[in-house]
């Protein structure tokens, strides 16, 4: 046997041995993978997350939370401005929220119908409404003005001209109203 046949046998040890060993490192990141998705899925299975609030469409206008005297933007006794909407097709109501500038806000919204989800412009508030749940998210809204708020999941073929506004007014402005009413919003009831 020459020098080189030898050397060649050497290469293909080498070689062997490489592939060997990447052939159990790939095996072994596979297997971590699978176990990490498997024991994922047990936990969200046993401990479903946190804060699910539902809610009983069939009675959404009648009784509880959302009927149609608590929807707006209310000042809770805790001072927090808290908002209410219900989403149906193809309307949000109220069709206008009164919020206050530089102060947080926190959503509290359900569907009765379909998923709808809304986006408020200039704020990081974008979501979804599912029938029966509640949904609950905070933001800020940082200069007065008018802000739209349209349906961006397709609930049928009125979806188009489902949206609604958001006024945000001066905070002293918001509270000096807020004092007067028990719910506001811009829409006269």
């Amino acid at each position: 046997m020459s020098a080189a046949d030898v050397n060649a046998l050497r290469a293909e040890r080498v070689a062997a041995t490489a592939e060997r060993r990447w052939l159990f490192i790939v095996s072994a990141i596979l297997v971590l993978l699978v176990a990490m998705m498997i024991v994922t899925s047990l936990h969200w299975a046993a401990m479903p997350p946190s804060r699910v609030e539902t809610v009983d469409i069939r009675a959404l206008h009648v009784q509880g939370e959302f009927v149609d005297s608590n929807l707006g933007t209310a000042v809770e006794p805790s001072g927090q401005v808290t908002v209410r909407l219900v989403a149906q097709q193809y309307s949000f109501e109220p069709p206008c929220i009164v919020v206050p500038a530089d102060t947080p806000v926190s959503f509290r919204a359900t569907s009765t119908d379909a998923i709808h989800g809304f986006v408020i412009g200039t704020t990081n508030a974008n979501t979804m409404l599912v029938p029966g749940f509640v949904t609950t998210f905070t933001t800020r809204f940082h200069k007065p003005g008018t802000v739209l708020m349209p349906c961006h999941e397709y609930c049928g073929v009125g979806h188009e001209a489902m949206w609604a506004h958001v006024q945000v007014v001066p905070t002293q402005e918001f509270f000096a109203k807020a004092r007067d009413v028990r719910r506001l919003t811009c829409v006269a009831r």
